[in-house]
């Protein structure tokens, strides 16, 4: 439960981060985008309006949920596959 939390509380900062960056510096962090996606022309994809409070909060949510599901099942596997102390 405890990696669980820490990986949701860790995606929710990312978001926010991510989130901040977007509206502050999008070039920027467009820039930073295309350079993880391997020089993928992502102007394609670029929205044209920033997205909304509503759009956001959703994001942020199952962006936490999923990072929560992450770190659930990674610590269930790895406790599955680490040695069991006798």
């Amino acid at each position: 439960m405890a990696t669980a939390n820490a990986m949701a509380v860790t995606v929710a900062f990312i978001a926010v981060i991510c989130t901040l960056a977007i509206i502050l510096a999008p070039e920027v962090s467009m820039g930073i985008a295309q350079s993880w996606f391997h020089g993928i022309d992502l102007s394609k994809v670029r929205a044209v309006v920033n997205p909304s409070l509503g759009s956001l909060v959703y994001g942020w949510t199952t962006a936490t949920i999923g990072g929560w599901v992450a770190g659930y099942t990674f610590a269930n596997v790895y406790n599955w596959f680490a040695p069991k102390k006798k």
